[in-house]
């Protein structure tokens, strides 16, 4: 549903009187908001399990599009879509499900699992985003925000089914227990590697989240029917889930790191070769395919990686550390682009400066240093983890 609410921008902003810069910003505290109380919901999940948290964020979540519907202020739209929905995020998310799906398979099939779970998330944009699109142009915006409102209240019941992991981790995590999350924490932000993967993804927000706020605004700029645009965030959902399996399938067979730059460096070319001509509806949906193929399949990489190099009992809480980071990319492609447009009246310099960080941390990335920290390794020297 995130990624389909700058669908929603071009309307609220006649309907309620705000500018692309209040939309925007609300969109970026959002994910700034995401960022920061994802360490601690990671943190909460490790300590207490993921049943009650996860249910928790989908009522927030439900609550923050309530809020949205009725909104007549940039202030209470910042309230709903930023606040509240970014509170629901950390509680609900892909790092979530990413924790409890690592404790549930073999760690010879993680990655693979993890990128199952991530393309299952995206056919949800298959669905959300011509749901709503077609709900905005038959019944309009509240309407549409409404129909969110009933998604919410499904995943209620599937955290509570989720927190049945909270059963399995605590035998499966019993290696490395020793360890508080304090001493996680010091151990990760010591290793280099860890710290260039935070900052290489902040890359990864900053490029999605600019995309998914202000294609939208762009394309109607430009003239291209509206229906063309929720047909390419659909797009990027179907070719997302399977790029997610397949990096997945990689990431048990070929090095993360390697794969995760590659993403970067693939992406900021697409964007390259999209925005130096005029888009067309081909061409767009073209551009949808191409970047949904490489959408999310981050995120199997990135977590596994964390698990490769710190183990599995603290997942949640250091994947949520490096998410800071990403949000951090989210917020500034985010209302940094809004501002951009606001400033220029032009899109040219977002692109631009998105493609030219993501070059670097694309290389940045693949010169990682990938190597696991002594205690890991020391664990499994002791004690190997058999495969299959």
């Amino acid at each position: 549903m995130r990624q389909s609410l700058g669908l929603f921008q071009p309307e609220m902003i006649r309907t309620i009187g705000i500018t692309t810069a209040d939309f925007s910003l609300a969109v970026a505290v959002q994910n700034m908001v995401w960022g920061f109380t994802q360490p601690f919901t990671g943190a909460l999940v490790d300590r207490f399990g993921a049943r009650w948290v996860a249910a928790g964020g989908a009522l927030c979540y439900a609550l923050g599009l309530l809020i949205s519907i009725f909104a007549t202020s940039a202030v209470l739209l910042t309230l709903g879509i930023g606040v509240l929905i970014g509170v629901a995020l950390a509680c609900t998310g892909s790092n979530l499900s990413m924790a409890i799906t690592s404790r549930t398979v073999s760690p010879a099939r993680q990655s693979l699992a993890m990128g199952a779970v991530s393309a299952a998330g995206s056919l949800g944009l298959v669905f959300t985003s011509p749901l709503a699109q077609g709900l905005i142009s038959t019944a309009g915006w509240q309407t549409a925000m409404a129909a969110f409102v009933a998604l919410a209240c499904v995943m209620v019941p599937a955290a509570l089914m989720a927190g049945g992991v909270d059963r399995v981790s605590r035998s499966a995590t019993s290696v490395g227990m020793q360890q508080s999350v304090g001493d996680a924490l010091r151990e990760a932000t010591s290793h280099r590697g860890y710290l260039v993967m935070s900052a290489a993804f902040f890359v990864c927000g900053l490029q999605l989240v600019f995309l998914t706020t202000h294609l939208p605004t762009y394309l109607d700029l430009c003239g291209i029917e509206p229906g063309v645009t929720a047909t390419a965030l659909a797009l990027i959902g179907l070719f997302n889930a399977m790029g997610s399996i397949l990096f997945g399938w990689l990431g048990d067979r070929l090095p993360r790191h390697l794969l995760l730059g590659g993403i970067y460096v693939a992406r900021s070319l697409l964007i390259t070769a999209y925005f130096l001509f005029p888009p067309t509806p081909p061409s767009t949906l073209l551009f949808a395919a191409a970047m949904g193929a490489i959408w999310l399949g981050v995120v199997p990489l990135m977590n596994g990686l964390v698990i490769h190099l710190f183990g599995i009992r603290y997942v949640a809480t250091l994947t949520g550390v490096a998410f800071l980071s990403h949000q951090a990319g989210s917020f500034l492609g985010a209302w940094g682009g809004g501002l951009i447009y606001s400033t220029l009246g032009s899109y040219e310099w977002a692109w631009r400066i998105a493609v030219i960080i993501g070059l670097t941390a694309g290389i940045a990335q693949m010169l990682m240093n990938p190597r696991p920290v002594p205690r890991v390794l020391q664990e499994r020297a002791a004690a190997p983890i058999p495969v299959g």
